[in-house]
């Protein structure tokens, strides 16, 4: 029987909740609650399913997001998730034909990109992806950190605060800190206020049991929220009625040096707390420099997270800034056809122009080299030394290193 794909129905929704269930290993069973808290949020013309008899076999979802790229500008993202096949339906090209109808269609709504977080590696190389930030966690050893134990706040030099605050007061602060953050961060992506909801509990979509978390804001001398850190804790103590208790930071987001300083300080201040679990941060975070002995924090996930799939060449390099001005013509290969042409980069200080071109051509890549550079993250020397960037003018691959590479390395904070 021929398997069909397609968007879904209203009616189909629960089944097909069923099926992304399966996908993650998860109990493949939903309840009508569930089915009716997402519903309202999820956009059908954008949610695909493969069905074998009438049931779901394989889920695929995209949303609209916004992307901020390097320079600070935000790009319109096609943002894909809950991307599932079923095990007795593995190898038949259902996500390469959900892929195929949702990428064609991102690129004639006019989105500049489309981005993911991978579960695994392999897959989306082939459809034009490439890892454009990676993500770093580090765990503390509180008592090696060598803080001061008396420290119970920003100093008196500082003029800032640390005020502990409920779920509510997040949903009103939080989104003003974050776009603060995002306005100058590249890989950060926008959150909408049912993001805010669902993850201060306020709205609880699916059947997981929710365990409010303690947040804490911190407040410049002015009195301006500048950084925010939610974290839970749990409750160890040893044989000798010692603590041996973790906490782990759900998230942190803070907009200075000060901000960032002091809220790392204050959840390593806490106390019983002799173990921190710092949560996805980018590569290169502040964090372990932060302590007297960065030693103390040792890398225990160190992976790929943001994929970007570049759909639109010319408005994706014209919309990032480049470090030097340089000029370079790209020959790009999209197995998908979605892309692939000559391009030529004039960047400067004043902006970028990118324009097809039928001259000569500088660097040769894939569409997916393109997403692994476009945010700065890796270098085009490396890439260049494992054969996934051609070097067709001599002296070009460092050209390209000069303006693509960045000073700070590119972080998305959210999984989606």
């Amino acid at each position: 029987m021929a398997l069909d794909v397609r968007t879904i129905t209203a009616a189909e929704f629960p089944d097909w909740l069923r099926a992304k269930h399966t996908g993650f290993l998860q109990a493949p069973t939903g309840t009508e609650q569930e089915a009716e808290r997402r519903l309202p949020h999820t956009d059908l013309a954008r949610t695909q399913g493969a069905f074998d008899g009438g049931r779901c076999v394989a889920t695929f979802r995209s949303f609209a997001q916004e992307l901020t790229v390097v320079g600070g500008a935000a790009v319109p993202a096609d943002a894909i998730s809950n991307v599932t096949v079923s095990p007795t339906h593995r190898r038949r090209g259902l996500l390469s034909r959900m892929m195929a109808t949702d990428l064609a269609a991102a690129k004639e709504r006019g989105d500049v990109v489309a981005t993911l977080i991978a579960a695994e590696y392999p897959i989306y190389g082939r459809y034009g992806f490439g890892p454009a930030a990676w993500t770093t966690e580090w765990e503390i050893d509180v008592p090696r950190a060598g803080l001061d134990p008396r420290w119970s706040g920003p100093s008196a030099q500082d003029g800032g605060r640390i005020d502990l605050v409920s779920g509510a007061d997040v949903r009103k602060l939080g989104p003003v800190i974050h776009d603060r953050l995002r306005a100058r961060q590249h890989g950060v992506i926008n959150r909408d206020a049912r993001w805010w909801e669902v993850n201060t509990g306020e709205v609880r979509p699916g059947p997981e049991t929710w365990t409010e978390p303690f947040y804490a804001v911190y407040s410049n001398a002015a009195g301006e929220a500048d950084g925010l850190i939610a974290y839970r804790a749990d409750d160890n103590w040893g044989d000798a009625k010692q603590p041996l208790n973790r906490a782990t930071v759900l998230g942190q987001i803070a907009v200075t040096p000060a901000a960032e300083r002091a809220l790392w300080h204050f959840v390593c201040s806490i106390d019983w707390i002799t173990t921190v679990r710092s949560g996805h941060r980018a590569p290169d975070d502040l964090l372990p420099l932060l302590l007297p002995d960065p030693r103390a924090a040792r890398v225990v996930t160190q992976a790929d997270w943001l994929w970007v799939r570049v759909l639109d060449v010319v408005r994706a390099l014209e919309a990032r800034t480049y470090a030097v001005p340089g000029t370079l013509t790209l020959d790009i290969h999209d197995a998908a056809g979605l892309t692939t042409g000559r391009y030529r980069l004039e960047a400067s200080a004043s902006g970028a122009i990118c324009t097809p071109t039928t001259a000569d051509a500088d660097l040769a890549l894939d569409v997916r080299e393109l997403g692994t550079l476009y945010l700065g993250d890796e270098s085009p020397v490396r890439l260049a030394a494992l054969g996934r960037v051609e070097e067709l003018t001599p002296g070009a691959v460092a050209v390209a290193e000069g303006m693509f590479r960045t000073g700070r390395r590119a972080w998305c904070p959210d999984v989606f």
